[in-house]
């Protein structure tokens, strides 16, 4: 393994670790604000669930970004480069903003802007790229629709039990839900990295064919976990607090209705954010009781973050690629 496909995986495998750290709110956001955990224990938590998601379900994930969103015989190492220098960019700064965007579409943005700069539109697959831009849409208004629909169920079964004992119940089978959706979030997004590593190895010659080998499932995961134990919390408040206050009952709904539609995109291959998710399935949740419950002003502003997170991410890897090529020459 040369130097450069080395310092590609290590720096893949930092995006997970961001990644993981940006979107540890996904998994614990809303059993730490509803107190039934305290932040620690629940990083915990998340970090065991996504560690799990290995071994449980297959790569269809994997592929689609590794192969299905640009040409892999167009793929070099200074491509992979320039998309992970993007998406960490911009993953920081909107960790640093608090705002809840997608790693996984700052990935695809990156990898979309590296692949332009250097072999321009004709090494797109623009069907995946449609694909996945749907979902920018889609997948938050599945989180709706499925916690809402979760919720529903939930409220008609415990409606004539008293709330004290509701809370006590739910304290209880938020556990559950909780580790359910981490188990699921590491599912979908661990293999995003793990696609960019696989596209690394086979455009070395490192792999004759695009398949995930075993020890980058584990690594992947692996970074994933140990990001989301150090997950920061700016975006906790943002996701648990700013959009809708939680109690146990809503949260279980908002992780169980989320947790079922990112192991359905996750079965199908198709790379969706769990944090397009997890925030239109506590949009949900807040909806089905009182709709002007829902702080709308700032799911306004959640949503334009996740419009501009594919542009601004391809741009930043553009000049970044830019800079590889022609400065330091690689």
């Amino acid at each position: 393994m040369n130097l450069l496909v080395a310092f590609t995986i290590a720096l893949a495998l930092s995006f997970d670790f961001v990644n993981g750290f940006h979107d540890s709110a996904n998994a614990i956001a809303t059993i730490v604000v509803t107190k039934v955990l305290t932040p620690h224990q629940a990083v915990i938590i998340a970090a065991i669930g996504n560690f799990i998601g290995a071994f449980v379900f297959p790569v269809a994930v994997a592929t689609t970004v590794g192969k299905g969103i640009v040409d892999i015989n167009a793929i070099t190492s200074t491509t992979i480069l320039s998309a992970l220098v993007g998406a960490i960019i911009w993953d920081l700064i909107t960790w640093w903003w608090g705002l809840p965007t997608s790693s996984s579409h700052a990935l695809i943005g990156g990898l979309l802007g590296a692949a332009f700069a250097s072999g321009g539109t004709r090494v797109i697959h623009w069907a995946g790229v449609i694909t996945t831009a749907k979902f920018i849409v889609i997948a938050p208004l599945l989180g709706v629709v499925g916690a809402m629909l979760f919720t529903i169920v939930v409220f008609l079964i415990v409606q004539n039990i008293r709330p004290s004992t509701i809370d006590t119940y739910f304290r209880k089978l938020q556990l559950i839900s909780a580790t359910f959706y981490a188990v699921s979030h590491g599912t979908n997004d661990a293999q995003k990295t793990m696609g960019i590593i696989t596209a690394t190895l086979v455009s070395a010659g490192m792999l004759s064919e695009f398949h995930v080998p075993v020890w980058v499932i584990l690594s992947a995961h692996g970074a994933i976990a140990a990001g989301t134990y150090f997950g920061g919390w700016r975006i906790i408040k943002t996701l648990g607090t700013k959009i809708k206050r939680l109690r146990p009952v809503d949260g279980f709904c908002a992780e169980t209705g989320g947790g079922l539609v990112l192991l359905f995109t996750a079965l199908a291959g198709i790379p969706v954010s769990t944090t397009h998710v997890i925030s239109g399935a506590i949009v949900g949740v807040g909806s089905i009781k009182q709709v002007s419950s829902v702080r709308w002003v700032v799911v306004r502003r959640i949503f334009w973050t996740w419009i501009l997170t594919i542009p601004a991410s391809a741009l930043i890897a553009v000049f970044t690629s830019i800079f590889f090529r022609f400065v330091i020459h690689i």
